[in-house]
């Protein structure tokens, strides 16, 4: 990895402990971003009708990276807006069940359409014991959630979903993944959730303006969509009310620089090798959080657990948080402490210099 890490210059000045809010440039990336504007400079209409095909490959590149079969692939700008399009076409009549404090673009838009709404509570007991108990004594037919929690990075078990659909098969698990995807190896036909969606630009370092949703087949059945536009029919006038389900999520065109951006950074993850990079998120993590553990700075909530993502929340004030920026570590003020995550570019001794400086000045 160590090779790998210097493709990204930023950490020549900073420990860069700030995924969770965006991820940051390589240098292979800027070189491919450059060569597509120096081609769309010189080649004008030419070559963006040209590069449609590229938006074609990046579905594709998207599909094989996370095993979804191809067909249902949406690209989405953001994943805000992908969920604002997908429940405008799900019945209100359903009972949903989300996450208290969990992501905003994901909870508002259940809750500002007027759905049964109920809450689980990340901190009173065992997180999945809250949800089985709430799904079974209400009658649940929606469960939205994301799979990492983005205020402490508390992350749901994707075995725990499965034994949720198992003992209830009509439950439709619509799930985030902005904070998961591109951390560990992830099969969507192989879990039980039934819709992914997820912003790029945080963990899959593909910068902004790109993302996707997965869908499985018999889901679609679920959302009667309305959303459409010149780019669903493929630009052709005919197809108007002909076009696939995934298209209700493109009804205006999508930019090649942002998509091939996602194309280039899943096409990078994978020359990396995806299992490596999980093995080495997953040995910074176990490190980071048996440091923190140590010094107390964690909420209970996340201690008891038996297994966390690289995102911790901890506690700390102002004093601190100015002390961890004075030292070079990039990280965010969030809830009632300070954020720190870290992908595969940060090393274990770069946690041991953020440890450091929390012991110098809790």
């Amino acid at each position: 990895m160590l090779k790998i890490i210097k493709e990204f210059p930023i950490l020549n000045q900073y420990i860069y402990a700030n995924t969770a809010a965006y991820g940051i440039m390589y240098d292979s990336l800027l070189d491919w971003r450059q060569e597509h504007d120096l081609d769309y400079l010189l080649g004008g209409s030419n070559f963006k009708l040209k590069g449609l095909s590229l938006i074609e490959d990046t579905r594709k590149t998207v599909g094989n990276f996370f095993n979804c079969t191809i067909d249902n692939v949406a690209l989405i700008q953001n994943v805000s807006l992908g969920f604002n399009v997908l429940l405008e076409g799900l019945d209100k009549n359903n009972k949903v069940l989300l996450l208290e404090g969990d992501f905003p673009s994901l909870n508002w838009p259940f809750e500002s359409r007027g759905f049964d709404v109920n809450f689980a509570s990340l901190k009173e007991g065992i997180l999945e014991d809250n949800i089985h108990s709430i799904i079974k004594n209400k009658g649940i037919s929606v469960l939205a959630i994301s799979i990492v929690q983005w205020l402490n990075g508390i992350k749901i078990e994707l075995d725990f979903l499965k034994k949720l659909k198992s003992e209830f098969p009509d439950l439709l698990i619509i799930a985030d993944g902005t904070q998961y995807c591109g951390t560990e190896v992830f099969d969507f036909e192989a879990s039980a959730i039934d819709v992914l969606g997820a912003s790029a630009y945080k963990w899959l370092l593909a910068g902004s303006g790109n993302g996707f949703m997965l869908f499985k087949d018999e889901v679609k059945e679920h959302f009667k969509l309305n959303t459409t536009g010149f780019n669903s029919s493929a630009g052709v006038i005919e197809n108007k009310n002909k076009f696939d389900f995934v298209k209700h999520f493109e009804p205006g065109h999508l930019d090649t620089l942002s998509f091939g951006s996602l194309k280039r950074s899943l096409d990078y993850l994978t020359e990396i090798g995806k299992e490596d990079i999980e093995a080495t998120i997953k040995e910074l993590g176990d490190y980071a959080f048996a440091e923190f553990s140590k010094l107390g700075v964690l909420e209970d909530t996340v201690v008891k657990r038996t297994s966390h993502s690289t995102i911790f929340n901890i506690k700390g004030n102002q004093k601190l948080f100015d002390a961890l920026t004075n030292n070079a570590i990039i990280c965010s003020q969030r809830g009632d402490g300070i954020r720190l995550s870290f992908h595969f570019y940060i090393t274990i001794k770069n946690i041991k210099k953020v440890v450091d400086v929390i012991k110098k000045n809790s």
